[in-house]
């Protein structure tokens, strides 16, 4: 019993044991001895040599790039198609919704008006019998006569902005009829003075 307390109590009495430690003074040391701290190995990291080296690419890699170099210009185009096309489908989406809810709840008499302008529809397609310009005119001209009757702010307000529509179409006409107008009389004496150049010189 008495080993082991002696071999506990050795280390904890190794503990308390003070030791002095002695600098070395200046003067002894030269300067040629100091190292800088450039010079020692834990701040200064040995130079390497490395170079990058690409691993060979696979027959599947060869594959996959030359296949996305060739679908590149789609899916540009598709993106660019996507870009533009989303703002007008969620319009569309917009509109559908609230025309959904109008339907859902729609003012007093709208039914019986709907019905009263789908007929008149109906009256311009059975009378227009024959050309394909009656079956398309006599319809509209029907029905927006008939709606004109149930909304007529509304059709005052398109009725302006198809006026100014068809006047700016009629207007445009116009002047391209007049460019061809004036383009063909300069060319006609063009052609008549080379004419008449070529028989003198004949």
């Amino acid at each position: 019993m008495f080993k082991v307390i002696r071999l506990g109590a050795t280390p904890v009495s190794l503990g308390l044991l003070s030791v002095q430690v002695y600098a070395a003074s200046s003067e002894k040391t030269s300067k040629k001895e100091l190292l800088k701290t450039e010079e020692l190995s834990l701040y200064s990291s040995p130079a390497r040599e490395t170079k990058y080296v690409e691993n060979p690419r696979t027959e599947l890699e060869e594959g996959v790039s030359r296949l996305r170099h060739v679908l590149e210009p789609y899916t540009a185009w598709c993106q660019d198609l996507y870009v533009k096309a989303m703002p007008k489908l969620e319009k569309a989406v917009e509109h559908g919704r609230e025309g959904y809810e109008f339907l859902q709840k729609p003012p007093g008499g709208f039914y019986p008006r709907l019905g009263v302008i789908s007929f008149a529809g109906i009256v311009g397609l059975f009378l227009a019998r024959g050309s394909k310009i009656k079956k398309l005119v006599y319809p509209a001209a029907l029905m927006g006569i008939s709606t004109s009757m149930y909304y007529p702010q509304q059709a005052v307000a398109m009725a302006k902005v198809a006026g100014t529509q068809l006047y700016d179409w009629s207007l445009q006409g116009y002047i391209a009829v007049e460019a061809l107008w004036k383009d063909n009389p300069k060319k006609k004496k063009s052609g008549e003075k080379g004419d008449k150049a070529t028989r003198i010189l004949n």
